[in-house]
């Protein structure tokens, strides 16, 4: 029996299993090179296969824990995760974290390692005798400051750039460079307007700046089409245009809203002026976790209080 004939075998016979347990996998998506996506645990999550083993970029909703390990295992018969990566703090990005690592682990014992920023670190835990708002054994067991680590693993470089204060002030983007696969967490999403989460650190001018830093990383194959591919924190996998469009779009509904901040309108006025009416019918929302109306109040108040914000970059 040839290689290929064993693999598949594997993968039917955990497929039988799994279903025979009543857990079923996640849909899947081969991106590129090494690189992988499952849809429907929450976020989006990415997952490297290799002969190292398996690196995880976030790890989705708590509940959806032992599905997104089954799909690993389906993705990669008999490897270990080695590896996770939180982009930022939100539980639809960490929440399966604990899951995931204990399901892992290290070459020398122990848990997966869970890279993250370091002010993942401190949303996620709490200050000596204060309660934690996560278990101890979800937090980033690796953190960096203060723009970018990398690592290599299964035959490839993993960027790790760090965007202060965009959609968090703890964002991170990975960059799989030889795969060509950049995974964007929150900081572009193609199902809503970008959530700006202010009380924790967020803002317009640095949601456009990590916009323009995953522009920076993308590189089209042809006429603007294909090349690098960007996988969204929700939303399909996308390429260089689309995030242009993106980026484009925040940026006209940025500089008009900042336009009627400087004409002293209120925030009433200009909700009442409309100024996503063009881009609502693709992004607009009256319902759910990011509004329309949560966008528009988020670049009113960013816009008109800049003290401490980033610069362009």
């Amino acid at each position: 029996m040839n290689k290929k004939s064993v693999v598949a075998g594997l993968v039917l016979a955990f497929a039988v299993h799994v279903r025979t347990q009543g857990v079923q996998p996640f849909d899947t998506f081969h991106v590129g090179g090494n690189v992988h996506m499952i849809v429907g645990a929450g976020a989006n999550i990415a997952v490297q296969v290799g002969d190292e083993g398996v690196l995880v970029v976030d790890t989705g909703l708590g509940q959806n824990a032992d599905r997104v390990i089954a799909t690993i295992k389906q993705l990669a018969p008999g490897k270990t995760i080695r590896w996770i990566v939180n982009t930022h703090f939100h539980p639809d990005h960490t929440g399966g974290n604990e899951a995931l690592a204990k399901a892992g682990g290290r070459t020398n014992g122990g848990a997966a390692e869970i890279i993250a920023h370091e002010r993942v670190l401190t949303r996620m835990s709490a200050p000596a005798g204060r309660q934690s708002p996560t278990p101890p054994a979800a937090w980033p067991t690796d953190t960096y400051v203060p723009e970018e680590k990398d690592i290599y693993f299964n035959g490839e470089a993993v960027m790790i750039y760090h965007e202060p204060m965009a959609h968090t002030d703890g964002d991170s983007i990975v960059f799989f460079r030889k795969s060509d696969v950049v995974v964007a967490g929150d900081t572009f999403v193609t199902t809503s307007y970008p959530f700006i989460d202010r009380v924790n650190g967020g803002s317009v001018q640095g949601e456009l700046n990590a916009l323009n830093r995953l522009l920076d990383l993308a590189v089209p194959a042809h006429e603007q089409e294909g090349g690098t591919f960007i996988i969204p924190g929700h939303g399909r996998v996308c390429d260089e245009a689309d995030v242009l469009e993106y980026r484009d779009m925040v940026t006209i509904v940025r500089d008009r809203i900042q336009d009627m901040v400087k004409r002293g309108l209120t925030i009433d006025q200009v909700k009442a002026a409309k100024p996503t009416l063009d881009y609502d019918r693709h992004y607009g929302s009256d319902t759910g976790f990011v509004t329309t109306a949560g966008f528009i109040e988020a670049v009113y108040n960013d816009v008109k209080n800049p003290e401490g914000k980033p610069r362009v970059r």
